[in-house]
């Protein structure tokens, strides 16, 4: 049906007034009486934040989410745009998308008095009622709420005019939603200049007899440690909030592999196939798992999860670069790729006592920690005593991060027990595959100290 273009064709229509707020909660009753998935791409979150969120919209109350950097607040904000209907009326050219039937500015209360039904009005989809606000220090009260316009008022416009006035970021949000990131490195006495709209829901600009009765549902985040260290939540503002949610990292290694797969930076290369096995995936999560528990890492700053997506992506790019040089065709990471991750984990973490220890020696230790950890989940020791058995009588294995994959073939086949152990890791009938999981079970039997390996500038050495 053809939406109407002026307050007349609106009244013909079925069209009633509702806030942002009637209109989220009537949105999420409907999708969780058809069981419609909301926030999707937001992943493991179902059990904790989500249900939080949904309490809190049932509720009708603005939100503050809490949490370490890269824990998907601002995701989380965005998404909320899902729950806003289709499409709204506004009055057409109105800076703060007056509603055609409740106007609240002086200027379109002054057009409808004088033009009546005529007034046209245009239909503003979800993202066109969506405003973010990255806060910092130098943010002014103009900038969220309004000030007086120079240029207003050089046209000949009396400074008590309310028609002087430049709408700041907050009223142009009116009948949306409003975020602000970081919320604590916002100057105290700005947040101070939020309370009205928070509780009130108007706002006052200098001495103007002013007052805007604005629909916002109100969004807000912030890092825990922000609080002492940057900067804080006023007291009063906090209060205003009506739930405080607390978001957290991946529990589980599966959640943080499904994520990192959600969001790494994917090429499609022609003539190139990748493949990262299961068991490297789960190194790659258990390293960031390691490091949210390490002592020498600051857990007030956190551990994102993009430590994991660029480690992923550093890891394929160096498998890649290995399959390019030796004209493979498959490109399979190895364990002897994992050097590349230092520099996609060392910018992103901080240490707890500077000098003392090397942030690539921290690194190291988790990575061998976690090749550990996940080769103990998948193996027993009691498996290889076949292969050991070979070692003893005098085999060894050279392994390079630019080595071609057949020769790990070579070698491998001509180990007893190595097949197996191989399979078990459903590397078979790729050479490259083959090689990533004869390198991951030698590294393994050499971190349980069954094996000993000898380093050299180009390769590694295994022999008992």
């Amino acid at each position: 049906m053809t939406q109407p273009n002026t307050i007349g064709g609106l009244r013909d229509t079925d069209y009633r007034p509702k806030t942002v707020k009637e209109e989220l909660r009537g949105n999420l009753i409907a999708a969780l009486g058809v069981k419609k998935p909301i926030f999707g791409g937001i992943v493991g979150y179902d059990a904790t934040v989500i249900p939080q969120i949904e309490n809190a919209v049932l509720s009708g109350q603005d939100i503050i989410l809490l949490g370490e950097r890269g824990q998907a607040k601002t995701r989380i904000a965005r998404q909320l745009i899902e729950l806003l209907d289709a499409a709204v009326p506004a009055i057409a050219g109105c800076e703060i998308n007056d509603d055609p039937f409740a106007p609240i500015c002086a200027a379109c209360k002054y057009r409808i008095a004088n033009d009546g039904d005529a007034v046209e009005i245009v239909w503003l989809t979800p993202d066109r009622r969506y405003s973010e606000k990255l806060a910092t220090p130098d943010i002014s009260i103009a900038d969220l709420i309004g000030e007086v316009d120079p240029i207003k008022v050089a046209e000949g416009r009396y400074l008590s005019d309310e028609l002087t006035i430049h709408y700041g970021l907050v009223p142009r949000t009116h009948r949306g939603i409003f975020a602000l990131n970081e919320l604590p490195d916002l100057a105290e006495r700005v947040q101070v200049g939020l309370l009205n709209v928070m509780e009130e829901r108007d706002v006052q600009i200098r001495g103007y007899k002013v007052r805007l009765p604005l629909d916002l549902f109100v969004v807000a985040s912030a890092n825990p440690e922000d609080y002492t260290n940057r900067g804080r939540i006023i007291t009063p503002l906090k209060d205003r909030f009506g739930s405080q949610i607390r978001t957290h990292y991946p529990k589980e290694i599966a959640t943080e592999v499904a994520i990192t797969e959600q969001e790494r930076v994917a090429f499609i290369d022609e003539g190139i196939t990748t493949l990262v096995p299961a068991y490297m995936k789960e190194v790659l999560a258990e390293i960031s798992q390691l490091a949210r528990r390490s002592p020498d890492i600051s857990q007030r700053s956190g551990v994102s999860v993009r430590v994991t997506v660029a480690n992923y992506e550093n890891l394929v790019s160096a498998a890649l670069k290995r399959s390019l040089r030796n004209g493979e065709t498959s490109v399979v990471p190895r364990i002897s790729d994992l050097p590349a991750v230092v520099a996609s984990t060392a910018g992103k973490i901080e240490l707890e006592s500077v000098g003392e220890i090397s942030e690539e020696r921290v690194i190291e230790r988790l990575v061998q920690r976690a090749v550990l950890n996940v080769f103990n989940r998948m193996f027993s020791l009691v498996e290889f005593d076949s292969l050991l058995a070979a070692f003893q009588r005098g085999a060894t294995m050279h392994v390079s991060p630019t080595l071609a994959s057949q020769e790990y073939v070579k070698q491998a086949l001509q180990i007893p027990g190595m097949k197996g152990a191989v399979a078990k890791l459903g590397a078979t009938g790729n050479p490259a595959a083959i090689a990533a999981a004869v390198e991951f079970v030698l590294e393994g039997l050499h971190l349980n100290r069954k094996l000993n390996k000898e380093r050299g500038e180009t390769r590694s050495t295994f022999r008992a």
